[in-house]
């Protein structure tokens, strides 16, 4: 699950979204210098991550790609499983995706000071592009992964992905809302207990 998903699942708690949004960029037990809540962020994170990576249907999604993009593979199947979230946004929110994101922004304009150094160099990157909306299309997806791919020194040529996205755009589909079901309950269950 990449940007998208994990601030959704994190519910209507504010701290909860910024530390589940940042949570890459905190290592180990560093998340217990945190606020309470933001730390309960970090560890819903960990553990929407763990329950992806070892779930069939993701795996399965994840083995489509695995041949041309090896460990790749999963960080683009993250970013397509968003793009299916975001195209599908009112299945799953009353709230319109342009003003939850801007919300969201927003959100982390006013908390600036608890951001990671590697979240507050994202930022303006993300909110000028608005990666969020931008999963909503193919193109959007293509611009997001070939920045993905700048980042790794065009490694893989993940923007290629693309194609295997449109040629097995409906088994993806129906892949993803499968396994979202079940993971929306995964986390209904670990949010009770963090």
């Amino acid at each position: 699950m990449n940007f998208l998903a994990h601030i959704y699942l994190s519910g209507d708690n504010d701290l909860l979204k910024i530390g589940n949004f940042m949570a890459d960029s905190i290592r180990g037990h560093q998340y217990e210098a945190y606020p309470t809540e933001i730390r309960k962020g970090i560890l819903l994170h960990r553990a929407i991550d763990s329950f992806t990576d070892m779930h069939p249907i993701y795996r399965q999604s994840k083995h489509r790609l695995h041949q041309k993009y090896g460990h790749y593979s999963g960080v683009i199947m993250d970013i397509f499983y968003d793009h299916f979230l975001a195209k599908n946004w009112n299945s799953y929110s009353d709230e319109k995706l342009e003003d939850y994101t801007e919300k969201f922004y927003t959100l982390l304009k006013n908390n600036y000071e608890i951001l990671t150094e590697r979240t507050k160099g994202m930022i303006p990157y993300m909110i000028g592009r608005n990666w969020l909306v931008s999963y909503t299309s193919i193109e959007g997806l293509e611009m997001i992964l070939f920045q993905m791919d700048h980042r790794t020194k065009n490694r893989v040529a993940m923007h290629e992905s693309i194609v295997e996205l449109q040629q097995f755009y409906a088994e993806f589909e129906t892949e993803f809302q499968l396994f979202f079901e079940e993971l929306q309950q995964y986390c209904r269950e670990k949010l009770a207990q963090l």
